[in-house]
């Protein structure tokens, strides 16, 4: 691994009520700086099929300034305003390549609320953070130490929903080494009933955080429903049903936070399916415990932490039958419905649906590793025919910048 690993370091914080109203007048002029340039930006290509980049809005920023209409801008430090033009042009980086939809306009209700200050706008000393504009330090809860001798690259303050301030570093962490090789391997198959099974056996329960709290959601958004727009009462509900789904979202992160760190430290090669979360989520059915679940971020973490700590991510393609294949000789069942968690195979194998799909996915990984990207496993139908529509496995590397 060349050079450190930069990571993020998120602590809550407490700011004062003066803190808290220069904050929130920069996410509005973060926000109001973002919809003016996203709309210059649009309007020069449709009129005038002209691209604006970075620096055009850059001069389009101090130009507001001067304006009595947009002189308001020039009150919070300039640091976050200058950034969100950056990631402005990072959004539209990513449509032109494709990776992403057009930029959309900020909300002031859904939009995240967050100012990004780089190293200029804030003052870092014997551990304590002052930024630009403020006199006195936050009060940050120092959860957890920071490298020694770090140096901050930039500070991100945040407040969600429920009303929470997080404050964000980026630095380098030199403790973040590639891990001692290892032999052992595990394929890994995600479900509802078992939140994880793998290869060997193992089956990881599923904590259901929002089946927990079900109903004291349920009846937090009953009061929300009948509080009258516009008024404190419905603001205050608002915060109750708010602070449930964070305390679901606070416990589900910190689960898959453990399960992905013992995975990667315990295994070399780490092999998974690539599922189309999306289009599952539209089965009515199912969504509810397949987002409970959180699969799409239980595959970003093993992602990320694959590639800090050395180890290998192999990720299969979508349509491999792993449920389906007899993980003894390799026969592909016709048909298998969900409801069917145990079945037979004609060899006289007897498996169990989770297990074996494990199984399958570790073998299919396996072969990936040892002959490289584009081999397909050896399999076969009941009717002594290859499967002809079976994609071919991919592997998924990724590489830390």
């Amino acid at each position: 691994m060349a050079g450190h690993v930069k990571r993020a370091f998120k602590y809550r914080f407490y700011p004062t009520a003066v803190q808290a109203a220069e904050l929130s007048r920069t996410f509005g002029c973060v926000r109001k700086v973002y919809n003016l340039a996203l709309q210059a930006r649009s309007d020069a290509w449709s009129q005038h099929r002209e691209r604006l980049g970075y620096c055009a809005t850059s001069a389009m920023l101090t130009a507001w300034k001067q304006t009595d209409e947009l002189a308001f801008l020039g009150e919070v430090s300039c640091a976050p305003l200058q950034q969100t033009l950056r990631h402005l042009q990072i959004a539209f980086s990513n449509f032109w390549d494709k990776r992403s939809a057009y930029p959309r306009f900020k909300s002031k209700k859904r939009s995240r609320a967050s100012a990004e200050y780089t190293r200029s706008a804030f003052r870092w000393r014997d551990g304590r953070l002052t930024l630009a504009k403020m006199s006195e330090p936050l009060d940050i809860r120092w959860s957890r130490p920071l490298p020694d001798g770090v140096s901050l690259s930039t500070a991100t303050v945040s407040r969600d929903s429920a009303g929470r301030w997080f404050i964000s570093l980026f630095c380098e962490d030199p403790r973040v080494r590639p891990l001692p090789p290892s032999n052992s391997v595990v394929g890994i198959d995600v479900g509802i009933n078992h939140l994880l099974v793998l290869s060997n056996g193992e089956k990881i329960p599923n904590p259901q955080h929002e089946r927990r709290d079900r109903l004291v959601l349920a009846r937090a958004q009953r009061c929300l429903s009948r509080k009258q727009p516009g008024g404190s009462n419905r603001v205050k509900a608002r915060l109750r049903v708010a602070r449930i789904h964070a305390r679901i979202s606070d416990r589900r992160s910190d689960h898959l936070h453990k399960i992905t760190t013992r995975l990667v430290r315990e295994n070399q090669t780490l092999v998974i399916e690539d599922l189309a979360v999306s289009n599952m989520v539209r089965n009515q059915n199912l969504a509810r415990a397949i987002s409970d679940a959180g699969w799409r971020q239980f595959r970003q973490l093993l992602e990320y932490k694959a590639a800090w700590y050395g180890r290998d991510l192999v990720v299969l393609d979508r349509w491999f039958p792993s449920s389906k294949r007899c993980s003894a000789c390799g026969v592909i069942a016709a048909t298998m419905p969900l409801h069917v968690r145990e079945w037979g195979c004609g060899c006289g194998a007897r498996h169990d649906r989770d297990v074996n799909a494990a199984r399958n996915i570790l073998a299919a990984g396996l072969a990936v590793t040892v002959c490289g990207a584009g081999v397909r496993p050896q399999r076969s139908t009941p009717g002594g025919l290859s499967a002809t529509k079976q994609k071919t496995p991919e592997r998924e590397l990724r590489i830390p910048s």
